[in-house]
């Protein structure tokens, strides 16, 4: 059972978010077993999960809106590559149950999020 929910505070600002995300994958991945297959995904997911906070970040030093959309797809991309991490994990019921749980509940809102704003900037 997980002990608090690292979400529980909500966090308006999405910068702010995806570096929380990113940091809780980091905090999730510590505690997984060492095998083969776990070393693997937690790497991915380690990747990808700060990859979307850091693609973020450069999304706001942009000049033109279609920059900062090829940015922010990225971010996208990014999330749903950490998602598929958190499935896989999932599926083969690797790690925390709940703490995978709100992990995945935060991924997809903030694949929801990113996907708006790109959507609003077309």
């Amino acid at each position: 059972m997980l002990e608090s929910n690292p979400f529980k505070e909500k966090i308006f600002n999405l910068d702010d978010r995806l570096i929380r995300f990113a940091g809780e994958c980091i905090f999730f991945t510590r505690k997984l077993e060492k095998s083969y297959e776990n070393e693997y995904y937690k790497n991915q997911l380690i990747r990808s999960s700060g990859s979307s906070a850091l693609n973020f970040g450069e999304s706001q030093g942009t000049v033109t809106d279609k920059d900062l959309i090829f940015k922010l797809a990225l971010v996208v991309k990014e999330l749903k590559e950490s998602r598929n991490s958190l499935k896989i994990l999932n599926y083969i019921n690797e790690g925390c149950q709940d703490f995978r749980t709100l992990l995945l509940i935060e991924v997809e809102e903030l694949i929801a999020i990113a996907s708006k704003i790109i959507i609003n900037k077309k």
